[in-house]
């Protein structure tokens, strides 16, 4: 990790316009969110369930029409690794054309050189060329996560978001997982903001944690300095939970 900002966020202050007829004004639930993220970095992201954690993702992914402040990146339009791989997967269509999918969207390349491309990226996470023509249905959970990490990181891109991205693993293939995205770092010097609600998963593999609450960042530092030494009351209850 070095001292170069990948992403820098500025008071960002985010809104929701609340659905239905009845329904007026806005409501804001992220207020004055600022932080950097640096290169080679796995910067964590915790809070309970309804702290802003997802929407703080989807305003960096320039998701959210409602926004104001600074959002800066430094590299290309990061992506994004979501909790539920089977959910972020075309069920009829094969890892190989979920794969290619995004370097036909956004590249222009010739057949050879999308295949190419594929079974680089299928080495890189750990899939064996045999799944290339297997449906996400007939992968395990381990393997349709690692489609996912190989669909983000086939773009090359600086910064992954990854959202929970083990939490509906099964204790073994979290730490496979777990591995593949610390190699990733260690081999590309990628960087990533790592949400998770687990404390245990974050103190294992983040460099930094950002705590957050009722949509304010109440506590940010290196994570043995956070842990071992915390100063808000609502990180104190958090690992507290968490023992």
């Amino acid at each position: 990790m070095n001292s170069e900002p990948i992403l820098e966020v500025r008071h960002l202050n985010v809104w929701y316009r609340p659905s239905g007829v009845l329904c007026r004004g806005r409501q804001q639930v992220l207020h004055d969110v600022s932080f950097d993220l640096y290169r080679g970095e796995i910067l964590g992201l915790v809070g309970e369930s309804g702290s802003g954690k997802s929407t703080l993702a989807r305003a960096i992914l320039g998701m959210l029409p409602d926004c104001e402040g600074e959002i800066i990146h430094h590299s290309k339009r990061p992506q994004m690794v979501f909790q539920d791989p089977a959910s972020a997967m075309n069920p009829s269509r094969t890892v190989e054309w979920i794969l290619s999918e995004p370097l036909r969207i956004y590249g222009k390349y010739d057949a050879a050189e999308v295949r190419r491309r594929v079974a680089e990226i299928m080495k890189l996470v750990g899939l064996p060329p045999e799944c290339s023509k297997m449906y996400p249905s007939e992968l395990s959970g381990g393997q349709r996560q690692r489609v996912c990490i190989g669909t983000a990181l086939i773009q090359k891109p600086g910064l992954i978001i990854a959202d929970e991205p083990v939490s509906a693993l099964d204790v073994t293939i979290q730490a496979q997982i777990l591995e593949l995205i610390a190699r990733l770092r260690r081999e590309y010097g990628l960087s990533y903001l790592f949400i998770s609600h687990d404390l245990n998963v974050v103190y294992e593999i983040c460099d930094r944690c950002l705590v957050m609450h009722q949509g304010r960042i109440v506590e940010q530092g290196p994570v043995e300095e956070l842990y071992d030494h915390p100063k808000e009351d609502y990180t104190k209850a958090l690992l507290a939970a968490a023992e």
